[in-house]
């Protein structure tokens, strides 16, 4: 079972993530902004991080920068955001465009995850 981490400013969307993901098999934490899951990443390692990309503070580029930057084991990471044509995919494994459907989240994760070191899939 693969740990997952969403940082999104917006509760009712950490809320539904949490719910999606939970039913599909991952253990699932969340954080209200990049302060927290900064925290979080510290405290504790993550298969895969999925954020928001603008938020107040640290932003979706600074957590994957963060992660990238890291000697820990493979983290990755998808950047979901309004704007996708904005991003850079260097910085992330997979961009998420708003809005989505829980099966295109799902089919994201798992093809970011292939792009990891083998990772096994929540089943």
């Amino acid at each position: 079972m693969l740990n997952v981490l969403i940082i999104d400013d917006e509760p009712s969307l950490l809320k539904l993530f949490d719910k999606i993901l939970k039913n599909a098999g991952f253990r699932v934490e969340t954080a209200i902004n990049g302060y927290e899951g900064l925290e979080k990443l510290h405290a504790k390692h993550f298969d895969i991080v999925i954020t928001d990309i603008l938020m107040p503070g640290i932003q979706g580029n600074d957590i994957a920068n963060h992660i990238s930057d890291s000697q820990g084991p493979p983290t990755a990471v998808i950047g979901i955001s309004g704007t996708p044509w904005k991003l850079s995919k260097n910085d992330f494994d997979a961009i998420l465009p708003k809005p989505f459907s829980p099966e295109t989240l799902l089919s994201t994760i798992e093809n970011a995850c292939h792009h990891q070191v083998s990772m096994p899939i929540a089943g």
